[in-house]
């Protein structure tokens, strides 16, 4: 239908009765929505100018009783000043100028306004107009106000206001400011001075800008007189002009109270809305007003949403007036060009799936194909066509070369289960996977999907990869280690032996710490192949995690095979690796669990290869141990003892002893070392060599050092002032990086002297990390703590220790005190440790004297001093103190005879 057949149905159409009814309603609405607009808008523009007038007063009301009670409370420290001048009994001016300009009238000014911090300074004036004191400065600033005319009115006229307000010019800031003055007078009425504030119109504009009037709102302060005294927004121009003939400012003056209304403003003739409200107190009003144009624009808003609403119902309905008409001629023409619409949209839909799309009809022939599945196939259009047989569709992927296999094998197996849903996954011959969807239909065809899923599946097998193998090495982890494991005890035949190697690296912490991870990380790489070599066929490697290793030896048939891949697996490891510029060499820790003889079950042959691992490490690492039973009972003991020490910690169960260290040169007790005892419920005494280690393995070491520490420090306070402490500082105490704090702490606590403190460390704290050790150890004798050098003598580098770093003293080892009277002893060992001591200023201490012919030669061959069982063992705190007492008086007897 063209648009002419369409106008000249329109006209027939109005011709009709129900549409010439349907265009009469139409008109008619029309004509209400206009009217109702206009009615609407009315109401809406005296709404809100209503509204405006409303907030004008309400902000002005609110101002006005805001400023009346600051100036009120003003009042109140007027009148308080001039009760105090009548009490103060000041009958003339020079009494009031004398008594009213001290200090403490100041203070007292400044006690008054602190009470009201919104007030302001608070100034006296005398009879000549001089400021004598302020609350704001001392001493008064040289200031005259003679010349103000309140004043003048306060002076010459006995019947003037006792309060006047009156705005001025600053002659200190160039501003207009409003002064609040009270008149004093004498008891004869004599006029003695004035007590003045003055309010700068920034105050004012300050506070009034808190006020959310708009952006054309404004809010002023004005004198009765009609002198602008403040405005926001502040217009420097109308500052002090009068504004007494304003129309606000009349009707306010005229009715008092709090006013509103619409006005003409007289500068621009801008018609404005406002609101005046006059002061109770003093002789001010505040006037707030804002544009009609401003207050009406969210009227303009509204008006333009009705108008619009208006304007799109209007439209509405002629709108429907002519589709109604046109609706039967043009549905047709519609339906036709939707179905072409969809039927575009369906073939580009189908065109751009990511999956190949074949729809067959139940006779096999293809009904739609869609380019994707030409593509993804390299067929041609011209063969790939509706009509085209399922049959000749796989012939033409054959002779393409996008299908392998039997074509009538294939196309039979589809054809025998269209009936059902069937998904299939094949190969191409170009190496891609394509998962293809068979959905049948309900008129016995049958919908073909055809998904290229390489990629997914390529990381998926990614995925599975990574689940199982280590990403570092690409050994097995620890999940694939243990199924394989559980595979070959599963297929192990009677008689057959496999061995399971645990390998930990040694020292691989000091190669990422000081190398770096990506050293490390090299590190391990070149060692997993390394053992990938040895093993071979004959069994698997894999990686556990950080630095630990496992082989499974398979047919093996006896240890001397074991023994054999362990010799091949520490070439391997101690062979000097190239990583990343450094030239890096190993070693490791392994422990060997064999199948069958140390278990057959997964659990427990991985329990007894560990624990063989750890009993190779605590032998001194870089070796093997096969798992012997007494392994696990060792471990177990060590577990429980570790339970009990913490308990014993957390419970207060670990006492410390004292061993006093003796003068060889006086026998005067020069010191005492504290040593940690553990008196357990069951087990009695258990010796420091046995529970030591395990605090220093499992980290309890840093919690009983300190303890010990502060424990012994507390008790050498009280020790008399010439006898020092000696505290023994586990190499693990180190590693913590607070042990200079920890112990600033205790001495700080205890009050014991800095100087008083000896620590006593070994080689051990030395030899990992001797620049970091070294740096603490400065760090305390900065502090004033003195350093000994415990064991010397059993390690391999401590000369050059000695040249380092300069000890206070050396403690000579007790293996080198047991042989020293003897023919051939150690005697000449411990007297090239005393001359190095005395060439470095060191003193000496040999421990385990236990003789007196032992302690005569170390007298001669000039040690320091001595400890041991000789003169005392170690002590409780208690006994220790009886030692001191005895050995006292035996010192003074000798001394008197």
């Amino acid at each position: 239908m063209t648009d002419a057949s369409a106008l000249i149905d329109v006209k027939t159409s109005v011709r009709g009765g129900p549409i010439r009814w349907l265009v009469a309603g139409g008109l008619f609405l029309i004509t209400a929505i206009t009217i109702g607009t206009t009615i609407m808008a009315g109401n809406f523009r005296e709404r809100a100018l209503n509204s405006s007038k409303r907030e004008l007063e309400n902000t002005v009301m609110l101002l006005a009783r805001h400023f009346d009670q600051q100036f009120r409370d003003f009042g109140v420290i007027q009148q308080d000043l001039a009760a105090f001048i009548q009490a103060a009994d000041i009958g003339n001016a020079e009494g009031f100028r004398r008594r009213m300009s001290g200090v403490d009238v100041n203070l007292m000014l400044k006690a008054k306004i602190g009470a009201l911090s919104y007030v302001g300074a608070v100034n006296l004036f005398d009879s000549d107009g001089t400021l004598i004191n302020s609350s704001n400065a001392w001493p008064a600033p040289p200031v005259n106000i003679a010349d103000r005319s309140f004043f003048k009115s306060f002076k010459t006229d006995p019947n003037s206001p006792e309060t006047l307000v009156e705005p001025v010019h600053s002659r200190i800031t160039g501003v207009w400011t409003s002064v609040i003055a009270r008149k004093i007078t004498g008891p004869n009425g004599e006029f003695l001075g004035v007590i003045g504030r003055g309010f700068e119109s920034a105050i004012f504009e300050k506070f009034f800008a808190s006020m959310a009037l708009g952006t054309d709102g404004t809010v002023s302060m004005i004198h009765r007189n009609g002198s602008l005294l403040a405005r926001f927004p502040h217009d420097k121009a109308q500052a002090g002009q009068s504004l007494i003939n304003s129309e606000l400012m009349r009707r306010v003056l005229s009715e008092g109270g709090t006013v509103s209304g619409i006005f003409i403003r007289r500068i621009d003739g801008e018609e404005r809305i406002g609101a005046a409200s006059v002061l109770n107190d003093v002789p001010l009003v505040i006037l707030g007003s804002r544009s009609v144009a401003g207050a009406l624009s969210d009227w303009h808003e509204q008006m333009r949403f009705l108008i619009g609403v208006g304007a799109i119902s209007v439209l509405m309905i002629a709108v429907l007036l002519f589709l109604v008409v046109r609706r039967l001629s043009l549905e047709h023409r519609l339906s036709s060009q939707r179905l072409t619409l969809e039927k575009l949209r369906l073939d580009r839909a189908v065109n751009n799936m990511t999956q190949g799309l074949l729809l067959f009809d139940a006779s096999e022939r293809l009904v739609v194909c869609n380019q994707r599945y030409i593509e993804m196939y390299g067929l041609s259009p011209d063969v790939i066509k509706p009509g085209c047989s399922f049959r000749a569709v796989i012939a033409h992927r054959k002779a393409r070369g996008s299908f392998s296999g039997d074509e009538n094998e294939y196309v039979t197996s589809v054809l025998s289960e269209i009936a059902r849903k069937k998904v299939i996954v094949i190969e191409t011959p170009d190496g891609r996977w394509i998962q293809i969807v068979n959905e049948p239909l309900a008129d016995g065809g049958w919908v073909a999907t055809h998904e290229d899923i390489t990629e997914r599946r390529r990381a998926e097998q990614r995925i599975i990869h990574l689940a199982h193998y280590d990403a570092l090495t690409d050994l097995p982890n620890r999940a694939l280690f243990h199924e394989r494991l559980k595979q070959e005890l599963a297929q192990r035949a009677p008689g057959q032996s496999f061995a399971v190697h645990y390998i930990d690296i040694d020292e691989f912490k000091s190669v990422n710490d000081s190398l770096g991870h990506l050293t490390g990380d090299e590190l391990l790489k070149s060692v997993s192949i390394g053992l990938s070599r040895c093993v071979g066929s004959a069994g698997f490697v894999a990686r556990l995690g950080g630095d630990e290793f496992a082989i499974v030896q398979t047919g093996i048939k006896t240890q001397d095979d074991v023994a054999d891949l362990v010799t091949r697996v520490f070439d391997a490891i101690r062979t000097p690796y190239e990583c990343l510029g450094h030239r890096l060499t190993t070693d490791a820790s392994i422990g060997i669990a064999l199948v069958p003889e140390h278990g057959t079950d997964l659990d427990q042959v991985l329990k007894n290869a560990d624990l063989a691992m750890y009993a190779a490490k605590s032998a001194g690492r870089r070796t093997y141990r096969f798992f012997e039973p007494d392994m696990d009972a060792k471990v177990r003991a060590r577990r429980e003892m570790e339970i009990d020490l913490r308990q014993a910690i957390a419970a207060g169960g670990l006492e410390v002893h004292y061993q006093p260290c003796l003068s060889l040169q006086d026998d005067r007790i020069t010191g005492c070392e504290a040593l940690v005892r553990w008196r357990h419920p069951e087990r009695g005494f258990v010796s420091p060599a046995e529970f030591i280690p395990i605090a220093e393995d499992t980290g309890l070491i840093n919690e009983l050092g300190e303890w010990v520490l502060a424990t012994a420090c507390t008790e050498a306070a009280t020790w008399p002032d010439d006898i020092r402490l000696a505290v023994n500082v586990s190499p693990v105490q180190f590693k913590s990086g607070t042990l200079v704090l920890k112990i600033a702490a205790a001495l700080a606590a205890s009050g014991l002297a800095a100087s008083r403190l000896e620590l006593e460390i070994t080689e051990a704290v030395l030899i990992r990390d001797d620049e970091t050790a070294l740096a603490i150890l400065h760090q305390l004798r900065d502090i004033g703590v003195r350093i000994a050098l415990d064991d010397f003598g059993t390690g391999y580098s401590s000369l050059s220790y000695l040249q380092r770093f300069p000890f206070d003293k050396i403690k000579i080892d007790r293996c080198f005190i047991n042989d020293i009277t003897e023919t051939g002893g150690s005697s000449s060992i411990v007297q090239a440790v005393v001359n190095i001591a005395a060439a470095r200023h060191m003193t000496t201490t040999a421990e385990g004297v236990e003789t007196k012919p032992q302690q005569q030669l170390l007298r001669a061959l000039g040690c320091s001093e001595m400890q041991g069982y000789l003169f005392s063992a170690a002590k409780p705190a208690r006994q220790l103190k009886e030692l001191f007492a005895s050995h006292h008086k035996q010192a003074a007897a000798v001394a008197a005879a």
